[in-house]
């Protein structure tokens, strides 16, 4: 899937000691964020109704794994430049590496889908299409997939056929005595892991975002015809409506959330796969620090995602004030008859009154 080949070699112990503290606020970063989402998904019984959020909380988690499995230990090498724990282990940190990424893309694709059946069909297809059986299903093919491109070849050594004496001569550093955890990869496995990993649901997201921003230009367009008559159409009654102009503004705003984390994902880890793709074909001359630093791009993605959930989405704003505040009630839900029931009041021989 990639090369990892420490590239600390040279850097000053001032250099280590920014380096160190940078990664040890992405990965801090990453571990408060992703439990952040988990709770308040778990705690707050309206972000539990929304299909969508399940398929949140299992790409939190797997960017939890990411920073508590997977982070460390390529921190550890890479500011002592030496891997001490192992060429077993090294093949077990590298499959999960592999096994996480992938099933974070695969998550972000399942949410697209997820958004344009919302969005795009009749809330009756969108129930039939997105019932809890076919959730359950698309969240165990997102964890199921990328087991057959991380542990199975990776343990059965097929990433590394032809290529074998390149891998030996890498691994070790007879000057500084040091051992490296090298993964390298031939040119048919670079092909089939990015392409199913990164680029067919890249495509797919692409394709549904597309139809979801076509679909709401259309019933943007739709509303302000309906604002500018002053009037509901004839044959409708208002309440319909009011319903599903509301309705369409949130989805709306929950695709373009959406949009913008997939966006984010894309700029971290798109110069990795293509970078992946290229390497073999001009005979592994990446520089490994250059490696390194699409690697890490990548892993800060792993933290991003709980900061784009606060200050893009409404719910998520408050779920986590709720937690952080320790339950302050300012931050809890008005009641829906407050949103929803014009009120005004009046003073009738000296008491108030509240007129609906």
């Amino acid at each position: 899937f990639c090369v990892l080949p420490s590239s600390s070699e040279g850097f000053g112990v001032a250099e280590k000691i920014v380096l160190l503290t940078f990664i040890s606020a992405v990965i801090l970063m990453a571990i408060l964020g992703n439990l952040l989402v988990m709770v308040a998904v778990c705690r707050d019984r309206q972000l539990r109704k929304i299909k969508t959020n399940y398929f949140i909380v299992s790409l939190a988690f797997a960017d939890l794994l990411v920073s508590v499995l997977v982070m460390p230990f390529g921190a550890i090498e890479l500011v002592q430049d030496n891997w001490i724990y192992g060429e077993m282990f090294c093949l077990v940190r590298t499959s999960l590496d592999v096994l996480l990424t992938t099933a974070s893309i695969l998550h972000l694709c399942c949410i697209s889908l997820d958004r344009y059946y919302a969005i795009c069909c009749q809330p009756l297809v969108y129930r039939n299409k997105m019932t809890p059986l076919r959730i359950a299903v698309m969240l165990g093919g997102c964890w199921v997939i990328p087991t057959f491109i991380s542990f199975l070849p990776i343990m059965q050594g097929w990433n590394s056929i032809g290529i074998i004496d390149l891998i030996q001569q890498r691994q070790f550093n007879k000057a500084s005595n040091s051992t490296y955890c090298i993964f390298m990869v031939n040119k048919p496995y670079a092909i089939t892991c990015s392409v199913v990993a990164f680029y067919i649901p890249f495509l797919l997201m692409v394709l549904a975002y597309y139809r979801i921003y076509v679909t709401a230009r259309e019933h943007a367009r739709q509303i302000q015809v309906l604002q500018r008559a002053g009037a509901p159409a004839e044959g409708r009654q208002p309440q319909p409506d009011q319903h599903s102009t509301h309705r369409m503004k949130t989805e709306t705003k929950a695709a373009k959330t959406l949009c913008i984390i997939m966006g984010c994902f894309c700029l971290c880890w798109a110069p990795f796969f293509i970078t992946n793709i290229v390497d073999p074909f001009i005979n592994y001359t990446v520089p490994g620090k250059l490696w390194t630093a699409f690697l890490w791009l990548g892993y800060i993605n792993s933290g991003l995602n709980p900061f784009l959930y606060a200050f893009l989405n409404k719910s998520f704003r408050r779920a986590f004030l709720i937690i952080l505040c320790c339950g302050d009630e300012r931050y809890r839900r008005p009641s829906i008859l407050g949103q929803t029931v014009p009120c005004s009041t009046t003073t009738i021989n000296g008491s108030t009154h509240v007129l609906r």
